[in-house]
């Protein structure tokens, strides 16, 4: 059970985790060597400080490692199957329904990882703030959590059940 609160750990779908997986092997295989032939035909073409293609290249060629960085770390620690969940216990792969404090609306999400695209309703990321401050609460509990802007924003957790998928 520790494990589903361990924050380092990305629960995938197996779909999902042999997508990013794919990606991965592409990018630090095949994209390497495709970036790297870009790099060297731009540096062919003379002075470095006015070639363009030779910086886009550079620029593309770094966001790709971040991304090849990013995907490892995803990959790595990823637990494919489900998270072990509780009904009425907001853990990842649950759908959780919150109050936030001085409104009366009710807002309802997957908890779950961002990679988890395709979900029907919105997903919000358990390393998030609001994700993190309500991950583990029970119904009933209520969360207190800094938003983005600095501010404080509590919110009341009214349901926590399994997804079921949409």
């Amino acid at each position: 059970m520790a494990d589903s609160h361990n924050e380092s750990v990305t629960w995938l779908t197996q779909e999902a985790y042999d997508r990013l997986k794919a990606e991965l092997e592409y990018l630090s295989g095949p994209g390497r060597v495709d970036i790297a032939k870009k790099i060297e035909a731009a540096r062919e073409e003379g002075d470095l400080k006015e070639n363009g293609g030779y910086h886009a290249a550079k620029d593309e060629q770094g966001k790709m490692e971040a991304r090849i960085f990013h995907l490892r770390q995803i990959v790595d620690n990823a637990k494919v199957g489900e998270a072990p969940r509780t009904e009425g216990v907001v853990g990842p792969g649950m759908t959780v329904t919150v109050r936030f404090e001085g409104d009366d609306e009710e807002v309802t999400f997957l908890l779950a990882s961002r990679e988890e695209s395709g979900a029907p309703i919105d997903v919000y990321s358990p390393k998030s703030p609001l994700g993190a401050a309500i991950n583990g609460k029970k119904v009933g509990e209520k969360a207190t959590y800094t938003m983005p802007n600095g501010r404080s924003n509590s919110v009341e957790i009214l349901d926590a059940v399994p997804y079921v998928g949409g």
